[in-house]
């Protein structure tokens, strides 16, 4: 595949992550996910770009419970959840 088509297709993905992570169903959610996302979108492994993405499809009310430590997240995103926290923490 062509460099400069993976490159805009990544850019691409980065942008469209970045637009679903700002605009979240709560202003909380916003702010966590937005700024992760600005902060750290380009540094993931496309492994965890998909685990972010998987992040994106539940919805705000478990989000926050997990990304605050009120309910455990499902294994499978847990590592991405604590990533989220700790970043959230730290800004």
């Amino acid at each position: 595949m062509d460099t400069a088509m993976t490159d805009d297709t990544d850019s691409i993905r980065l942008k469209k992550l970045r637009l679903r992570s700002w605009r979240r169903g709560t202003k909380e959610m916003d702010l966590i996910l937005g700024g992760f996302a600005n902060d750290t979108l380009e540094q993931l492994s496309d492994e965890d770009l998909a685990i972010y993405e998987a992040i994106l499809a539940e919805n705000d009310q478990d989000l926050y419970r997990w990304v605050t430590a009120q309910d455990a997240p499902p294994e499978a995103l847990g590592a991405m959840i604590t990533r989220i926290a700790s970043h959230a923490g730290a800004a």
